[in-house]
């Protein structure tokens, strides 16, 4: 039976467009149909924006690429009809061990509280994820949602104009010229539509290499994360094992700075690494096998114009931490509301400044903890080992050292601290974890979770207070979801949503961050918090 990656899933059709004497103008234009790409295709076409997405290739990518999900993407998957896919398939976890030399030192659970749907992370293979994606777009084109895949497409040449961006599209049957009001490029680390506008990283490659390997092979290994810091079978270096579906093993070996990549890569040189570290009687078989360095960077500026940057083509970090594809993830949906609104004229262009002042936030978080932990991986002198070494083996016995070792901070949503879209918090008393800016934490309700209720529309949650159930404010239609807690008997929504207030009213914006809060409804404040949020206010 045919793997997934080895089946054209959008393989190259011919477009009316390429018939006709001058250049199409499409609404949005995606470059790059992996996991970003397809993700902010979807996000477009359920709110019918009509968008075509382009990639040179016609399946999904070989090898499991990204494999960990976490808590904050799945429930933007859900929102685009994905969720659940991924979280049948995927192995779920929650707890993760860390070894120096070859003693357990400390365990660690990534969600200790309960009343959340979905689970801390799931492992998952990329292709699976692109698979659902591109599935789900099957569905939109079934529905009558304007949305299109052309695989088969290579971006040629890119062209940033006042109005518009006009685009030279190489086929198997020729070129032909194309315009996108919007273009949202989602093109890989090497994206060349960042090259074709001459734009670049800035940032720190950090000089050392892993060794990533997919290994086929039925082991008794629990479901969690285990990292290794100078396991015997890896001396000196540090190793990471991580269980997949469909018997699939993920194995990362550190190999250090001076390598021949090519060769490190060769069967040859790969199986004795494993057995090393595996068991010489272990059986398995390679799948896919790659090299990567730490790289630590971004672009200066998301936005340049009416090009949009997201994802790897934005930002790269170091895979410790599983930060791409699920800050990826984290951009479109950030993204897509804002420039939905722009496009039907009910926000101003500036609403898309927030997308580059708030995901470049997310960036700097993501590249600080992730260069941390490349920091305490792989340290760069002999004092710095040492130091790394004692607090490893400080945390076997001692709490206060645990919260020191770093072998790769695992990706938390970003709170949006100081974004433009913000207004003072008014709630005395409320939680941290929902001040403005926040991400919604989810809460159970009955047989459903609060995050479904939420959508990805604009919503006023009120919690014992009173309002309108319907609040239209300069074309921005907010809808009431009001909740109480005499209907909470597990107290998650008192304790994440009120603390020590009484009552609040929060207003969520469509990607299910807090815009505002209050103690008690006030509509003229709440009328200003909506302007706010959509670009049309500055804060004072």
């Amino acid at each position: 039976m045919k793997k997934i990656f080895e089946l054209p899933l959008y393989a190259y059709e011919r477009s009316p467009d390429q018939d006709t004497a001058h250049a199409i103008r499409h609404p949005v234009v995606v470059i790059g149909a992996g996991p970003i790409g397809l993700a902010a295709a979807i996000d477009l076409a359920q709110q019918d924006v009509p968008v075509v997405v382009l990639d040179e290739n016609d399946r999904v990518s070989f090898g499991s690429r990204a494999i960990c999900f976490a808590k904050r993407p799945l429930e933007i998957l859900d929102r685009l009809g994905c969720g659940q896919p991924m979280v049948d398939k995927g192995v779920e976890w929650e707890t993760g061990k860390v070894f120096f030399d070859e003693r357990q030192v400390y365990e660690f659970n990534l969600l200790p509280e309960e009343g959340h749907e979905r689970p801390a992370f799931i492992n998952l293979q990329q292709y699976y994820l692109e698979q659902y994606l591109v599935e789900r777009v099957r569905d939109l084109e079934a529905e009558g949602k304007p949305v299109e895949i052309r695989g088969g497409s290579k971006l040629l040449r890119v062209e940033a104009k006042d109005d518009h961006v006009a685009l030279l599209v190489d086929t198997p049957e020729g070129e032909y010229d194309l315009q996108a009001e919007w273009l949202i490029a989602c093109d890989g680390a090497g994206s060349p539509t960042r090259a074709m506008l001459g734009l670049d990283f800035v940032g720190r490659v950090f000089e050392d290499n892993f060794l990533i390997a997919d290994v086929v092979m039925e082991a008794d290994f629990p479901t969690e994360r285990w990292f290794w810091f100078d396991p015997p079978f890896n001396r000196g270096q540090s190793a990471l094992l991580h269980k997949q579906p469909d018997g699939v093993w993920r194995i990362d070996l550190q190999l250090g700075w001076d390598i021949d990549r090519d060769a490190e890569k060769k069967p040859e040189n790969v199986i004795p690494r494993l057995k090393a570290m595996l068991g010489e009687d272990v059986p398995f078989e390679l799948e896919w096998v790659s090299i990567y360095t730490f790289q630590c960077r971004r672009m200066e500026k998301f936005r340049h114009g009416r090009v949009i940057f997201a994802g790897d083509s934005a930002h790269q970090v170091s895979p410790f931490g599983a930060r791409g594809a699920n800050s990826g993830l984290q951009d479109t949906d950030n993204l897509i509301w804002k420039l939905k609104l722009v496009i039907e004229g009910k926000a101003p262009d500036r609403l898309l400044d927030s997308y580059d002042a708030e995901r470049v936030h997310g960036a700097d978080e993501n590249i600080l903890n992730s260069s941390r932990s490349t920091d305490f991986i792989t340290p760069k002198s002999e004092i710095s080992r040492i130091l790394r070494d004692a607090v490893l083996d400080l945390s076997e016995r001692h709490a206060f050292a645990r919260p020191l070792v770093n072998s790769g901070r695992l990706s938390v949503p970003c709170t949006y601290s100081g974004s433009p879209l913000n207004s003072a918090d008014a709630l005395t008393g409320g939680p941290a974890r929902t001040c403005p800016g926040s991400p919604c934490p989810d809460v159970p309700l009955g047989d459903s979770f609060l995050l479904r209720q939420l959508g990805d529309r604009f919503t006023l949650l009120t919690i014992d207070c009173d309002a309108p159930e319907e609040l239209v404010e300069d074309g921005i239609t907010v809808t009431r979801l009001a909740l109480s807690t005499s209907d909470d008997p597990t107290g998650a929504l008192a304790e994440r949503y009120l603390g020590d207030a009484g009552s609040a009213v929060y207003l969520i914006r469509p990607d299910q961050h807090v815009a505002a809060r209050r103690g008690d409804y006030h509509e003229d404040l709440m009328r200003t918090a909506i302007r706010r949020a959509t670009g049309k206010e500055s804060v004072e």
